[in-house]
Order: C-alpha cells, then sequence, then structure tokens
C-alpha cells in the first residue's frame, strides 16, 4: 500500500489502524455519570489516571453530583485527594465548578464548548473529553501524547494544544474525534512511549515519517 502523502491522508491511515489495533477505545478514568468525568478530568491534570482513579471512589461517594460537591468544605475535598499533586489548587477548582454548574445550569453539565470552557478549571481539552466520552458529542482532546504523535506523524507542526485541535479536526469526521484522540493516547502509552518508542512493534512504522526502521 503506497505512502499517504499529506497530513490529512496520514490521518486518516492512522485513524483506519489504530482502529483495528484498539477495537476497545475507552476513557481510563473511572467515572458513572458526565459530571464524575467532568471532575475526575481536572483532577487528571498533570497526574496519571491511576492516580486519579484512586482518589476518586472516596471523593464521589461523599459527594456524587453537583449538589453535594458545592456545599463541600475546601478541607474535606482536600482530605479525599490529598494523594494527588496541586490537591489545594485543585480542590478550589473542583468546588467552585459545582458552584458553577448549580449557578449557571442547574447542576447539569453543559454541552457547549463554550459554556464548559467557562467552567473553573477547564480548559479545552477538558471540555473536549466530557463532549466526546460522556456527552456523545464531537470533541477532540489534544494531550500530551496527541500531540507528540501527531508532530512524530508529521499530521501537523504546530506544537499549541488548540491550534492542533483545530488543525487535526477537519482530518477525522466528527464523531470520531474522540476515538481517534483515546487511540493516539493508547497508543502513546503502550507502543510510542515518549523516551523509547518501540518503532518495531508499530502498527504505523511503514508510513510514519519519524519510524526508525
Amino acid at each position: 500500500m503506497a505512502r499517504p502523502r499529506t497530513p490529512k491522508g496520514r490521518a486518516q491511515r492512522v485513524h483506519e489502524r489504530l482502529a483495528v489495533e484498539y477495537p476497545e477505545a475507552i476513557c481510563e478514568l473511572d467515572h458513572e455519570t458526565p459530571f464524575q468525568l467532568l471532575i475526575a478530568t481536572i483532577l487528571s491534570a498533570q497526574a496519571t489516571d491511576v492516580g486519579v482513579n484512586k482518589a476518586t471512589p472516596g471523593l464521589f461517594a461523599r459527594f456524587p453530583d453537583a449538589e453535594s460537591l458545592a456545599e463541600a468544605s475546601l478541607e474535606e475535598v482536600e482530605q479525599l485527594i490529598g494523594t494527588l499533586g496541586l490537591f489545594r489548587n485543585k480542590a478550589k477548582s473542583v468546588t467552585k465548578c459545582a458552584q458553577q454548574l448549580i449557578d449557571r445550569h442547574d447542576g447539569e453539565v453543559p454541552t457547549s464548548m463554550k459554556d464548559l470552557v467557562a467552567l473553573a478549571g477547564v480548559g479545552r481539552k477538558t471540555a473536549n473529553v466530557v463532549r466526546s466520552v460522556a456527552l456523545d458529542l464531537p470533541g477532540l482532546p489534544v494531550d500530551t501524547h496527541v500531540l507528540r504523535l501527531s508532530n512524530l506523524l508529521q499530521l501537523t507542526e504546530e506544537t499549541d494544544p488548540v491550534k492542533v485541535e483545530l488543525e487535526l479536526n477537519p482530518m477525522v469526521p466528527a464523531m470520531e474525534r474522540g476515538e481517534f484522540s483515546l487511540r493516539m493516547i493508547l497508543h502513546g502509552r503502550r507502543v510510542c512511549v515518549a523516551r523509547r518508542p518501540r518503532c518495531a512493534d508499530c502498527t504505523l512504522n511503514d508510513f510514519c515519517p519519524s519510524s526508525t526502521l
């Protein structure tokens, strides 16, 4: 099969190959509701999904929804998420976010990008996670793995996550952008690891411009 010559062609080939490699592309943050995913994603900044998943069961058992978290004391929230880095700032963000959900959206997670990024602790990456995973809406979260792989695969030359997202969006069908991102993340964690990419084991090595093979 001929190598794709354009960034869009490479993106489409990546999308096809990774769909075969990771058919069950799922978000690895444990959650039961859109609200819980929103909070878990805010907590995941500069933290691992494994670490967040250890902290959230206690948090969500005590504060399962916006109503309860909005009334929580900062001290109790800090204690429940104290194993996470920046836990004091994160406690402020999630409690304020819950209060804003009550004040602005009747306790429900909004669907629009504009409303989501207006919430405390929420940037475009978090908003896109919530939209694509919990709300079944278009969203392409760009984390460090998606950013790094997009550059290695020469899908884009941009280094700003927002610019990368906007450049990738037209390359992937709208309702498949979330799965594209999840699979890129899985591939970045399992095969195309930052310190030592395993090019020999990579399903993309026959057309990846950065392959060492």
